[in-house]
This record gives structure tokens, C-alpha cells and sequence, in this order.
């Protein structure tokens, strides 16, 4: 079998040294018809080898209508074909099931939500500003009502509780009401723990206000970035047609409707603002 070096020792024999065909296989121990089909290749073109068996070949009709029937583990398909003769290891079972195995795609619920019945809500940062001699960290407030993406956002100099709830209050009042349900992104000022499989536990504080408002309380689904559409699609083209920082920082409160909604529909009532 000719490999790259010998391909190149008969390129320049033939090239260079100017040696004929019978004198290049004598030098190099070929045969003549080797040298003579290499010579007129044009470029090193290895030789496909062929194919090897694997033990595996005969069972792996059999594991694709195991696999049609049930979505089995590479582990349960290999205790299968050891049953059924298979003597070869577990790795070679791995990397076919792998490689055939249908991948699976998670199924999304699109958001619809009715007029009142949600508003979505979260803190967010943007840099520092300047209070008397010092700067502090500028944050902002943002509710999003879910039918309508109308939006809502405050900024603050703080994220503690009785500015959360102090916003709150002022997006009600701007909105004239207060939707049925909000929900939250895990923030901390809303829910103190959030386990996958477990209930999530509310700040008290957060609770009380809820029940003196009427409305729920939902938290998003761990690291589930499909439960955080509106407020942050809503928010993303705010922002992008947003003026400066300065500007920004200079915009203490404002409510805008949101962008590609023809109205801006009203929460269902709730008590007045107090």
C-alpha cells in the first residue's frame, strides 16, 4: 500500500531525478503498474478502507423496532441484547442509540393571557448615578400588562422592599387598576425560595400585599426562559428606542404603551391607590 511519503519518493523520481518508470520501481521496491498509476495522479488520494464488521451489525434492526416501541435507555438496550446473543460491550450500544435515537424538543404553551388578567413584573440595573457626593446603583421598576404590553417602568436608587411595593402602587395607579395575577421572576423581594418540583416559597411581606391588592402571585419556572416573554420583549424595544443614559437617569417616572399594539386595554379594578 503507497502512503504519502512514497507517493512523494515517486513523484520526484520521476519528476526531478528524471527516471523512467521500470528504474523508479526497482529503486523503490514497487511494481511497475504501482508506479505507473501514481505517476499520473495528480494528488495524494489515500485508499478508502473498507468498512469494518461490528458485532453490532446484526442487532441493530432489532434495536431500531425496540427504540419505535419504547423509548428504552442505552443500558436496558444492552441487557436486551445480551439475552438475545449479543456479546459485544456497552459502549458501541451507547454510541448507536445515541446517533439514532430521535432527538427530542421540548413542546412550549404559547402565552395568551385575556384582558386584566396578568402583568408581569421585575427589578433591573443600569450602572450608577450621582445622589449629593456620592453614586448610588440605578435600578428600575418594569410591569408589563400581558394583553395589552403596555408597560410601566420607575427608576429607583434602591431595590428594598418598600420601594418594590411603592412601585407597585404607582403602576396601579397609572394603569387604573390592578390585574388578577402577577407574575415574578424568582426576584428576591418576591420569593424567598424556588426549587424545581416544590412549591415556591413568597416573602411574607410580598403575601400580605398581594391579599390587601386582590391579586396572585405566580413565580416563573426555574430557568425556563419561556415563561418571561412580555415583560422582556416589551422592554427590549423600549429600551433600543430609548434616548441616553443621562436622559434616562434624568426620567425619575413614565409610563409608555407599548410599540405594535393598536390599545392599550384597562386592569380589571382594584381598591385605590393608597
Amino acid at each position: 500500500m503507497v502512503d504519502y511519503e512514497t507517493f512523494c519518493q515517486i513523484r520526484d523520481h520521476l519528476g526531478r531525478q528524471q527516471l523512467t518508470i521500470a528504474q523508479t520501481s526497482r529503486a523503490l521496491g514497487l511494481h511497475p503498474r504501482t508506479v505507473a498509476k501514481w505517476a499520473g495522479a495528480d494528488q495524494f488520494r489515500p485508499r478508502a478502507g473498507a468498512p469494518r464488521a461490528s458485532k453490532l451489525d446484526a442487532f441493530k434492526p432489532q434495536i431500531v423496532r425496540w427504540l419505535d416501541a419504547h423509548p428504552y435507555s442505552a443500558q436496558q438496550i444492552f441487557q436486551r441484547l445480551g439475552e438475545a446473543g449479543f456479546e459485544g460491550g456497552i459502549s458501541i450500544v451507547k454510541d448507536y442509540v445515541h446517533r439514532i435515537r430521535p432527538r427530542h424538543q421540548e413542546a412550549f404553551l404559547k402565552l395568551d393571557f385575556a384582558p386584566g388578567e396578568c402583568a408581569q413584573v421585575d427589578w433591573g440595573e443600569w450602572g450608577t448615578i450621582g445622589v449629593g457626593s456620592t453614586r448610588r446603583r440605578l435600578s428600575f421598576f418594569v410591569m408589563v400588562l400581558c394583553y395589552s404590553r403596555r408597560m410601566y417602568l420607575e427608576f429607583s436608587v434602591s431595590q428594598q422592599m418598600e420601594f418594590f411595593l411603592a412601585c407597585h402602587e404607582n403602576a396601579f395607579a397609572t394603569f387604573g387598576g390592578v390585574p388578577q395575577r402577577l407574575m415574578v421572576d424568582n426576584l428576591k423581594s418576591a420569593v424567598l425560595q424556588r426549587l424545581v418540583g416544590i412549591a415556591p416559597v413568597f416573602n411574607p411581606k410580598y403575601l400580605d400585599f398581594s391579599k390587601h391588592w386582590g391579586f396572585k402571585i405566580s413565580a416563573c419556572n426555574v430557568r425556563a426562559g419561556n415563561d418571561r416573554g412580555p415583560h422582556e420583549a416589551c422592554f427590549v424595544g423600549w429600551w433600543r428606542r430609548a434616548g441616553s443614559r443621562t436622559e434616562l437617569a434624568t426620567s425619575r417616572r413614565t409610563c409608555w404603551p407599548a410599540w405594535n399594539c393598536p390599545t392599550s386595554r384597562p386592569c380589571s379594578p382594584g381598591p385605590p391607590p393608597g
